[in-house]
Protein backbone atom coordinates (compact mmCIF):
# COMPACT_ATOMS: atom_id res chain seq x y z
CA UNK A 1 0.00 0.00 0.00
CA UNK A 2 1.45 3.47 -0.82
CA UNK A 3 2.41 5.02 2.44
CA UNK A 4 1.56 8.28 1.45
CA UNK A 5 -1.93 7.04 0.86
CA UNK A 6 -2.72 5.50 3.75
CA UNK A 7 -1.48 7.79 5.84
CA UNK A 8 -3.62 10.01 4.47
CA UNK A 9 -6.63 8.03 3.94
CA UNK A 10 -6.17 7.24 8.03
CA UNK A 11 -5.67 11.13 9.09
CA UNK A 12 -8.54 12.18 6.99
CA UNK A 13 -10.77 9.61 9.42
CA UNK A 14 -9.17 10.70 12.31
CA UNK A 15 -10.62 14.96 11.47
CA UNK A 16 -14.23 13.41 10.85
CA UNK A 17 -13.76 11.37 14.21
CA UNK A 18 -12.07 14.80 15.99
CA UNK A 19 -14.97 16.62 14.57
CA UNK A 20 -17.62 14.09 16.12
CA UNK A 21 -15.87 15.62 19.61
CA UNK A 22 -18.95 14.85 22.28
CA UNK A 23 -17.20 17.09 25.08
CA UNK A 24 -16.61 19.98 22.56
CA UNK A 25 -19.85 19.84 21.76
CA UNK A 26 -22.10 19.87 24.69
CA UNK A 27 -19.82 22.79 26.01
CA UNK A 28 -21.25 24.58 23.17
CA UNK A 29 -24.19 24.13 23.72
CA UNK A 30 -24.65 24.36 27.40
CA UNK A 31 -22.96 27.90 27.36
CA UNK A 32 -26.18 28.82 24.54
CA UNK A 33 -27.90 27.86 27.18
CA UNK A 34 -26.36 28.77 30.98
CA UNK A 35 -29.68 31.16 31.33
CA UNK A 36 -31.90 28.04 31.28
CA UNK A 37 -30.10 26.05 33.95
CA UNK A 38 -29.56 29.07 36.23
CA UNK A 39 -33.15 29.12 36.20
CA UNK A 40 -34.15 25.35 37.23
CA UNK A 41 -34.32 24.68 40.69
CA UNK A 42 -32.80 21.63 40.46
CA UNK A 43 -31.10 19.31 37.31
CA UNK A 44 -30.92 15.00 36.86
CA UNK A 45 -28.47 14.43 34.72
CA UNK A 46 -28.86 11.56 32.27
CA UNK A 47 -26.84 10.80 29.83
CA UNK A 48 -25.99 6.85 27.71
CA UNK A 49 -24.85 6.14 24.60
CA UNK A 50 -21.14 5.42 23.70
CA UNK A 51 -20.24 8.86 24.34
CA UNK A 52 -21.76 9.07 27.54
CA UNK A 53 -18.79 9.56 29.73
CA UNK A 54 -17.15 12.46 27.18
CA UNK A 55 -20.97 14.32 27.07
CA UNK A 56 -21.86 14.08 31.16
CA UNK A 57 -17.85 15.39 31.99
CA UNK A 58 -18.69 18.45 29.91
CA UNK A 59 -22.03 18.99 31.33
CA UNK A 60 -20.80 19.22 35.13
CA UNK A 61 -19.45 22.45 35.08
CA UNK A 62 -22.75 24.38 33.76
CA UNK A 63 -24.47 22.63 36.82
CA UNK A 64 -22.69 22.89 39.97
CA UNK A 65 -24.58 22.50 43.06
CA UNK A 66 -27.91 22.16 41.49
CA UNK A 67 -27.16 18.52 40.62
CA UNK A 68 -29.81 15.88 41.87
CA UNK A 69 -29.24 12.92 40.35
CA UNK A 70 -26.39 11.79 37.50
CA UNK A 71 -26.44 8.68 36.26
CA UNK A 72 -24.26 7.90 32.61
CA UNK A 73 -24.37 4.14 31.13
CA UNK A 74 -22.03 3.35 28.23
CA UNK A 75 -19.36 0.93 26.61
CA UNK A 76 -16.63 -1.41 28.48
CA UNK A 77 -14.18 0.54 26.75
CA UNK A 78 -15.17 3.93 27.17
CA UNK A 79 -16.27 3.88 31.02
CA UNK A 80 -14.82 5.23 33.81
CA UNK A 81 -15.22 6.45 37.27
CA UNK A 82 -17.01 10.42 37.17
CA UNK A 83 -17.12 11.86 40.53
CA UNK A 84 -21.25 12.44 41.59
CA UNK A 85 -22.42 10.66 38.26
CA UNK A 86 -23.09 7.03 39.13
CA UNK A 87 -21.57 5.03 35.90
CA UNK A 88 -23.41 1.59 34.41
CA UNK A 89 -21.70 -0.59 31.76
CA UNK A 90 -24.28 -1.96 29.46
CA UNK A 91 -23.75 -4.49 26.23
CA UNK A 92 -23.29 -3.48 22.39
CA UNK A 93 -24.31 -4.50 20.35
CA UNK A 94 -26.01 -6.79 21.87
CA UNK A 95 -27.93 -5.34 25.47
CA UNK A 96 -27.00 -7.71 28.89
CA UNK A 97 -27.68 -7.44 32.34
CA UNK A 98 -26.01 -4.14 32.64
CA UNK A 99 -27.82 -2.59 30.32
CA UNK A 100 -31.23 -3.59 32.45
CA UNK A 101 -29.31 -2.37 35.52
CA UNK A 102 -28.19 0.79 33.65
CA UNK A 103 -31.99 1.46 32.98
CA UNK A 104 -32.98 0.77 36.12
CA UNK A 105 -30.84 3.56 37.32
CA UNK A 106 -31.99 5.79 34.93
CA UNK A 107 -35.54 5.45 35.77
CA UNK A 108 -34.43 6.22 39.15
CA UNK A 109 -32.99 9.20 38.59
CA UNK A 110 -35.61 10.55 36.64
CA UNK A 111 -38.39 9.81 39.20
CA UNK A 112 -36.07 12.36 41.36
CA UNK A 113 -37.56 15.17 38.36
CA UNK A 114 -39.47 17.33 40.23
CA UNK A 115 -41.71 20.27 38.65
CA UNK A 116 -39.22 23.26 38.32
CA UNK A 117 -37.03 21.23 37.67
CA UNK A 118 -34.75 20.53 34.36
CA UNK A 119 -33.59 16.98 33.54
CA UNK A 120 -30.35 17.07 30.92
CA UNK A 121 -30.64 14.23 28.87
CA UNK A 122 -27.47 13.47 27.10
CA UNK A 123 -28.04 10.74 23.98
CA UNK A 124 -25.42 9.64 21.65
CA UNK A 125 -24.80 6.33 19.60
CA UNK A 126 -25.19 2.84 20.84
CA UNK A 127 -27.78 3.92 22.98
CA UNK A 128 -30.78 1.19 22.12
CA UNK A 129 -28.32 -1.88 23.36
CA UNK A 130 -26.71 0.02 26.46
CA UNK A 131 -30.04 0.89 27.75
CA UNK A 132 -32.62 -1.73 27.82
CA UNK A 133 -36.26 -1.55 29.83
CA UNK A 134 -38.46 -4.34 28.72
CA UNK A 135 -42.03 -3.87 28.44
CA UNK A 136 -44.43 -5.51 30.87
CA UNK A 137 -44.39 -8.94 30.67
CA UNK A 138 -40.67 -8.90 28.88
CA UNK A 139 -37.52 -9.98 30.13
CA UNK A 140 -34.08 -9.05 28.85
CA UNK A 141 -33.44 -12.39 27.33
CA UNK A 142 -36.46 -11.45 25.26
CA UNK A 143 -35.48 -8.47 24.15
CA UNK A 144 -32.14 -10.07 23.61
CA UNK A 145 -33.75 -13.19 21.10
CA UNK A 146 -35.40 -9.82 19.26
CA UNK A 147 -32.41 -7.72 18.92
CA UNK A 148 -30.59 -10.92 17.44
CA UNK A 149 -33.55 -11.41 15.07
CA UNK A 150 -33.29 -7.83 14.04
CA UNK A 151 -29.73 -7.22 13.88
CA UNK A 152 -29.22 -10.53 11.67
CA UNK A 153 -32.23 -10.00 8.80
CA UNK A 154 -31.01 -7.24 7.41
CA UNK A 155 -33.38 -4.63 8.51
CA UNK A 156 -31.88 -0.98 8.33
CA UNK A 157 -31.43 0.81 11.46
CA UNK A 158 -34.85 2.82 11.51
CA UNK A 159 -36.23 -0.27 10.80
CA UNK A 160 -35.08 -2.32 13.54
CA UNK A 161 -35.68 0.83 15.96
CA UNK A 162 -39.36 1.27 15.10
CA UNK A 163 -39.61 -2.17 16.91
CA UNK A 164 -37.17 -1.62 19.63
CA UNK A 165 -39.43 1.65 20.58
CA UNK A 166 -42.87 -1.27 20.79
CA UNK A 167 -41.04 -2.88 22.88
CA UNK A 168 -39.41 -0.95 25.89
CA UNK A 169 -40.63 1.33 28.80
CA UNK A 170 -37.95 4.28 28.05
CA UNK A 171 -37.56 4.30 23.92
CA UNK A 172 -40.06 5.89 21.81
CA UNK A 173 -40.93 8.68 24.40
CA UNK A 174 -40.73 6.72 27.51
CA UNK A 175 -37.85 8.60 29.42
CA UNK A 176 -39.30 11.96 28.65
CA UNK A 177 -42.82 10.87 30.22
CA UNK A 178 -40.65 9.29 33.08
CA UNK A 179 -39.20 12.65 34.06
CA UNK A 180 -42.57 14.83 33.29
CA UNK A 181 -43.46 17.44 35.18
CA UNK A 182 -39.56 18.48 34.71
CA UNK A 183 -38.44 20.15 31.62
CA UNK A 184 -36.62 18.50 29.37
CA UNK A 185 -32.89 19.52 27.59
CA UNK A 186 -31.90 17.13 24.96
CA UNK A 187 -28.43 17.09 23.33
CA UNK A 188 -27.86 14.30 20.40
CA UNK A 189 -24.81 12.91 18.90
CA UNK A 190 -26.78 12.01 15.87
CA UNK A 191 -26.14 8.39 14.42
CA UNK A 192 -28.81 7.96 11.92
CA UNK A 193 -29.81 9.08 8.05
CA UNK A 194 -31.55 12.30 8.46
CA UNK A 195 -30.74 13.26 12.24
CA UNK A 196 -34.23 12.61 13.48
CA UNK A 197 -34.23 12.57 17.52
CA UNK A 198 -36.66 9.43 17.11
CA UNK A 199 -34.04 7.20 15.64
CA UNK A 200 -30.86 8.05 17.28
CA UNK A 201 -30.97 5.38 20.69
CA UNK A 202 -34.60 4.69 19.59
CA UNK A 203 -36.18 8.35 20.92
CA UNK A 204 -36.09 7.86 24.44
CA UNK A 205 -36.80 11.64 24.93
CA UNK A 206 -38.78 12.67 22.36
CA UNK A 207 -42.73 12.06 21.34
CA UNK A 208 -43.08 9.05 19.60
CA UNK A 209 -44.76 9.14 16.37
CA UNK A 210 -44.78 5.76 14.89
CA UNK A 211 -47.89 3.88 14.20
CA UNK A 212 -49.21 1.34 16.64
CA UNK A 213 -49.28 -1.49 13.69
CA UNK A 214 -45.64 -0.12 12.23
CA UNK A 215 -43.36 -2.45 14.53
CA UNK A 216 -45.27 -5.89 13.48
CA UNK A 217 -45.13 -5.06 9.68
CA UNK A 218 -41.25 -4.76 9.75
CA UNK A 219 -40.76 -7.96 11.42
CA UNK A 220 -43.19 -9.73 8.77
CA UNK A 221 -41.71 -7.73 6.32
CA UNK A 222 -38.46 -9.09 7.04
CA UNK A 223 -39.34 -12.48 7.41
CA UNK A 224 -38.59 -13.08 11.71
CA UNK A 225 -41.81 -12.62 13.02
CA UNK A 226 -41.45 -16.65 14.21
CA UNK A 227 -38.02 -16.36 15.40
CA UNK A 228 -39.06 -14.02 18.23
CA UNK A 229 -40.29 -15.22 21.76
CA UNK A 230 -44.12 -15.42 22.06
CA UNK A 231 -44.35 -12.36 24.61
CA UNK A 232 -42.79 -10.22 22.31
CA UNK A 233 -45.26 -11.11 19.06
CA UNK A 234 -47.99 -10.70 21.53
CA UNK A 235 -46.55 -7.09 22.43
CA UNK A 236 -45.94 -6.38 18.76
CA UNK A 237 -50.11 -7.08 17.78
CA UNK A 238 -50.65 -4.77 20.05
CA UNK A 239 -52.58 -1.48 19.22
CA UNK A 240 -53.15 0.85 22.16
CA UNK A 241 -51.59 4.68 21.85
CA UNK A 242 -48.35 6.14 22.55
CA UNK A 243 -46.80 7.83 25.06
CA UNK A 244 -48.66 10.99 25.82
CA UNK A 245 -46.20 13.51 26.79
CA UNK A 246 -48.18 16.58 25.63
CA UNK A 247 -47.67 19.85 27.40
CA UNK A 248 -44.34 18.99 28.46
CA UNK A 249 -41.20 21.56 28.34
CA UNK A 250 -38.84 19.86 26.01
CA UNK A 251 -35.75 20.89 23.58
CA UNK A 252 -33.76 18.47 21.39
CA UNK A 253 -30.49 19.88 19.99
CA UNK A 254 -28.72 17.81 17.58
CA UNK A 255 -24.92 18.50 18.51
CA UNK A 256 -23.03 16.29 16.14
CA UNK A 257 -24.04 13.84 13.17
CA UNK A 258 -22.84 12.13 10.41
CA UNK A 259 -22.77 14.99 8.02
CA UNK A 260 -20.56 17.14 10.11
CA UNK A 261 -17.59 14.72 10.65
CA UNK A 262 -17.89 13.56 6.49
CA UNK A 263 -18.00 17.94 5.89
CA UNK A 264 -14.60 17.55 8.12
CA UNK A 265 -12.92 15.08 6.21
CA UNK A 266 -13.63 16.58 3.02
CA UNK A 267 -12.01 19.78 4.24
CA UNK A 268 -9.32 17.29 5.56
CA UNK A 269 -8.92 15.85 1.90
CA UNK A 270 -8.89 19.44 0.39
CA UNK A 271 -6.03 20.79 2.58
CA UNK A 272 -3.99 17.82 1.39
CA UNK A 273 -4.59 18.65 -2.26
CA UNK A 274 -7.36 16.35 -2.87
CA UNK A 275 -10.06 17.05 -5.15
CA UNK A 276 -13.07 15.80 -3.58
CA UNK A 277 -16.18 14.18 -4.32
CA UNK A 278 -18.74 14.42 -1.17
CA UNK A 279 -20.95 11.73 -1.94
CA UNK A 280 -24.54 12.98 -0.89
CA UNK A 281 -26.83 11.40 1.47
CA UNK A 282 -26.79 8.64 3.77
CA UNK A 283 -24.53 5.88 2.32
CA UNK A 284 -27.05 2.44 3.81
CA UNK A 285 -28.60 -0.59 1.82
CA UNK A 286 -26.80 -4.07 1.65
CA UNK A 287 -22.80 -3.66 2.31
CA UNK A 288 -22.08 -5.69 -1.41
CA UNK A 289 -24.46 -2.78 -3.03
CA UNK A 290 -23.11 -0.08 -0.90
CA UNK A 291 -19.13 -1.21 -1.92
CA UNK A 292 -20.45 -1.49 -5.36
CA UNK A 293 -21.41 1.57 -5.77
CA UNK A 294 -18.05 3.11 -4.21
CA UNK A 295 -15.84 1.05 -6.30
CA UNK A 296 -18.24 2.18 -9.63
CA UNK A 297 -17.62 5.91 -8.40
CA UNK A 298 -13.73 5.26 -7.83
CA UNK A 299 -14.00 3.71 -11.62
CA UNK A 300 -15.06 6.90 -12.82
CA UNK A 301 -12.75 8.81 -10.97
CA UNK A 302 -9.61 6.73 -12.27
CA UNK A 303 -9.15 8.07 -15.63
CA UNK A 304 -8.87 12.04 -14.33
CA UNK A 305 -4.67 12.03 -13.50
CA UNK A 306 -5.43 14.44 -10.45
CA UNK A 307 -5.61 13.22 -6.71
CA UNK A 308 -8.70 12.47 -5.95
CA UNK A 309 -10.76 11.86 -2.22
CA UNK A 310 -14.25 10.38 -2.37
CA UNK A 311 -16.06 10.75 0.85
CA UNK A 312 -18.94 8.92 2.13
CA UNK A 313 -20.79 8.54 5.50
CA UNK A 314 -23.75 6.24 6.74
CA UNK A 315 -24.40 2.75 8.32
CA UNK A 316 -24.37 -0.35 5.96
CA UNK A 317 -26.36 -3.44 7.13
CA UNK A 318 -25.06 -7.34 7.06
CA UNK A 319 -27.15 -10.27 6.46
CA UNK A 320 -25.18 -12.84 8.30
CA UNK A 321 -24.95 -16.56 6.89
CA UNK A 322 -21.60 -17.38 8.49
CA UNK A 323 -20.45 -17.84 11.44
CA UNK A 324 -17.42 -15.41 11.29
CA UNK A 325 -15.92 -12.33 13.01
CA UNK A 326 -15.90 -8.85 11.54
CA UNK A 327 -18.21 -6.04 10.87
CA UNK A 328 -19.97 -4.08 8.39
CA UNK A 329 -17.04 -1.78 7.44
CA UNK A 330 -14.69 -4.63 7.63
CA UNK A 331 -16.76 -6.68 4.85
CA UNK A 332 -17.23 -3.54 3.03
CA UNK A 333 -13.10 -3.37 2.86
CA UNK A 334 -13.04 -7.05 1.67
CA UNK A 335 -15.83 -6.40 -0.84
CA UNK A 336 -14.18 -3.39 -2.24
CA UNK A 337 -10.88 -5.11 -2.98
CA UNK A 338 -12.58 -8.16 -4.12
CA UNK A 339 -13.99 -5.73 -6.98
CA UNK A 340 -11.25 -4.15 -7.66
CA UNK A 341 -9.43 -7.77 -8.40
CA UNK A 342 -12.76 -8.31 -11.22
CA UNK A 343 -12.63 -5.06 -12.52
CA UNK A 344 -9.19 -3.02 -11.50
CA UNK A 345 -8.71 0.95 -10.76
CA UNK A 346 -6.47 2.57 -12.88
CA UNK A 347 -3.78 4.09 -10.28
CA UNK A 348 -3.05 4.10 -7.09
CA UNK A 349 -5.66 3.98 -4.71
CA UNK A 350 -6.73 3.12 -1.46
CA UNK A 351 -9.97 2.51 0.45
CA UNK A 352 -11.12 2.60 4.32
CA UNK A 353 -14.38 2.11 5.96
CA UNK A 354 -14.38 2.46 9.59
CA UNK A 355 -16.77 3.23 12.45
CA UNK A 356 -16.56 6.67 14.01
CA UNK A 357 -17.08 4.54 17.54
CA UNK A 358 -13.51 3.43 16.64
CA UNK A 359 -15.52 -0.55 16.84
CA UNK A 360 -16.85 -2.24 14.17
CA UNK A 361 -18.75 -5.35 15.15
CA UNK A 362 -17.55 -7.43 17.92
CA UNK A 363 -14.18 -6.56 17.39
CA UNK A 364 -11.40 -4.57 18.41
CA UNK A 365 -11.29 -2.89 14.86
CA UNK A 366 -12.48 0.33 13.52
CA UNK A 367 -12.71 -1.06 9.80
CA UNK A 368 -10.88 -2.02 7.03
CA UNK A 369 -8.33 -0.06 4.64
CA UNK A 370 -7.37 -1.77 1.79
CA UNK A 371 -5.15 -1.74 -1.55
CA UNK A 372 -4.67 -3.56 -4.99
CA UNK A 373 -2.29 -5.47 -3.22
CA UNK A 374 -4.47 -6.60 0.02
CA UNK A 375 -5.94 -10.06 -1.29
CA UNK A 376 -2.32 -10.91 -2.72
CA UNK A 377 -1.25 -10.70 0.77
CA UNK A 378 -3.98 -12.56 2.31
CA UNK A 379 -3.60 -15.83 -0.46
CA UNK A 380 0.39 -15.35 0.80
CA UNK A 381 -0.79 -16.07 4.74
CA UNK A 382 -2.89 -19.01 2.99
CA UNK A 383 -6.23 -17.43 3.43
CA UNK A 384 -8.87 -17.33 0.55
CA UNK A 385 -10.97 -14.48 0.71
CA UNK A 386 -13.62 -14.97 -1.55
CA UNK A 387 -14.77 -17.96 1.35
CA UNK A 388 -13.68 -15.67 4.28
CA UNK A 389 -16.73 -13.67 2.89
CA UNK A 390 -18.65 -16.50 1.96
CA UNK A 391 -18.52 -17.26 6.35
CA UNK A 392 -18.80 -13.13 7.17
CA UNK A 393 -14.92 -13.72 8.36
CA UNK A 394 -13.77 -10.23 7.27
CA UNK A 395 -11.45 -9.80 10.55
CA UNK A 396 -8.83 -12.26 10.76
CA UNK A 397 -8.51 -12.06 6.67
CA UNK A 398 -7.52 -8.33 6.99
CA UNK A 399 -5.53 -8.72 10.00
CA UNK A 400 -3.53 -11.41 8.29
CA UNK A 401 -2.93 -8.16 5.19
CA UNK A 402 -2.01 -5.80 7.91
CA UNK A 403 -5.59 -4.24 6.43
CA UNK A 404 -7.08 -2.96 9.94
CA UNK A 405 -8.00 0.15 11.14
CA UNK A 406 -6.92 0.66 14.58
CA UNK A 407 -8.38 3.28 17.03
CA UNK A 408 -9.22 2.29 20.35
CA UNK A 409 -12.53 3.46 21.93
CA UNK A 410 -13.29 6.98 20.28
CA UNK A 411 -15.85 7.83 22.95
CA UNK A 412 -17.97 9.16 20.21
CA UNK A 413 -20.10 7.67 17.69
CA UNK A 414 -21.89 9.26 14.60
CA UNK A 415 -22.02 6.12 12.07
CA UNK A 416 -19.58 5.17 9.52
CA UNK A 417 -16.93 7.51 7.40
CA UNK A 418 -15.47 5.89 4.05
CA UNK A 419 -12.40 7.56 2.18
CA UNK A 420 -11.35 6.77 -0.80
CA UNK A 421 -8.12 7.94 -2.03
CA UNK A 422 -7.14 7.95 -5.71
CA UNK A 423 -3.67 9.18 -7.58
Amino acid sequence: MPPSLRADAEEIFRRAIEAADPAGAVHAALADRQARIDAAKGIVLIAFGKAAIQMAEAALPFVGDKLKAAVAVTTQEAARVIAGVDVYVGGHPTPNAGSEEGAAAIEAAADKAEAGDLALILVSGGGSALVTAPADGLTLSDKIAVNDALLGCGAPIDAVNTVRRKLSRLKGGGLLKRTAPAAVLSLILSDVPGDDPSAIASGPSVPNADAPEAALGIVQRYGIEDKLPDVARARLRETGATQDVSGQDFETVIVGSNAISCDAAATAAEEMGYLVDRVDGWLDGDVSDAARRLHDLTKRHSSGGKPIAIIAGGETTVILKGRGTGGRNQEMGLRFACLDEDVPITGDWVFLSGGTDGRDGPTDAAGAIVDAATLARMRDAGIDPEARLADNDSHPALEAADALVRTGATGTNVADVQVVLLR
